[in-house]
């Protein structure tokens, strides 16, 4: 089978409906669901945390990091953490595990790939969220969700790579030019990502950068080009990526991106750490 066809066929599969989730990715899928309830009592969602020990530890680290505690006073406990973050954060994070739970690799190099896959999502999603704050002036929860989700299509590729032997091999263009996105429109929707969240995730897709950076999707785009780790599957097209930090920042003007990431260093330190899964 072609490449093009595994990936129409994984594609539809999805819009059937034929996914599976792991435990871990079940609770943080009923976090969600719980938390987008307007009803939903502090004490609920603080249960459902806790149920899931990688979620709990996620929240508390977060919730710990310079962006949200820059007091350094230590949180070490859920419930301290949720009123810290908010139920938005909290969104973000239970998409984090769903995330990285949909790849689960049997090979080694299928486990270094869906690694690499995460740090740079990491990256991504700290990036976003203080390019909202500092540059774009949109929602920081809202830029932070899409940063953490924008990969979500090649995680579960690497979950489905060992069915379909020399998928991820060297020149996989059907992935870059149509698979992405006919797999990724699939899988958002099974998720029920917001609307503009999967708009701004199509604008990198396309890969088209307005200047100066105004939408989500350019906040997306922006931090996506900034990641000092790239997406493994980047590599797979054979199209590297250079010099794009220079250029972007010589296009943004006086108050250079560059410069606004050097104050913003700690926070993306401490926010890129307690995403790590």
């Amino acid at each position: 089978m072609q490449r093009y066809d595994i990936l129409k066929k994984i594609a539809a599969e999805l819009e059937h409906g034929e996914v599976n989730f792991s435990t871990n990715a079940l609770v943080a899928l009923k976090l969600q669901n719980a938390i987008n309830d307007p009803d939903c009592h502090i004490d609920q969602a603080t249960r459902l945390i806790k149920a899931e020990p990688l979620l709990s530890a996620r929240v508390v680290a977060l919730a710990n990091s310079t962006a949200f505690n820059p007091s350094g006073r230590p949180i070490t406990d859920v419930r301290t953490a949720v009123l810290r973050l908010g139920f938005r954060y909290l969104r973000s994070l239970a998409a984090a595990v769903v995330t990285r739970a949909l790849a689960s690799p049997l090979s080694v190099q299928d486990r270094a790939m869906a690694a690499r896959l995460w740090e740079h999502t990491a990256h991504v999603a700290a990036l976003a969220q203080v390019i909202a704050r500092k540059v774009t002036h949109l929602d920081p929860e809202t830029a932070m969700f899409a940063g953490i989700v924008h990969e979500i299509s090649g995680f579960y590729l690497i979950s489905r790579s060992a069915e379909y032997p020399g998928l991820l091999d060297e020149d996989f263009s059907a992935w870059c030019e149509t698979g992405e996105a006919e797999v990724g429109r699939a899988l958002l929707q099974v998720l029920e990502v917001p609307q503009t969240v999967v708009e701004a995730i199509e604008v990198c897709w396309r890969g088209f950068l307005a200047m100066p950076p105004i939408s989500l999707g350019d906040t997306l785009l922006l931090a996506d080009e900034l990641a000092p780790v790239e997406s493994p599957l980047r590599d797979l097209d054979g199209v590297p990526r250079e010099g794009t930090a220079a250029s972007i920042d010589l296009l943004i003007g006086e108050d250079t991106l560059l410069a606004i990431m050097h104050e913003s260093e700690d926070d993306v330190r401490s926010l890129t750490a307690a995403l790590r899964l």
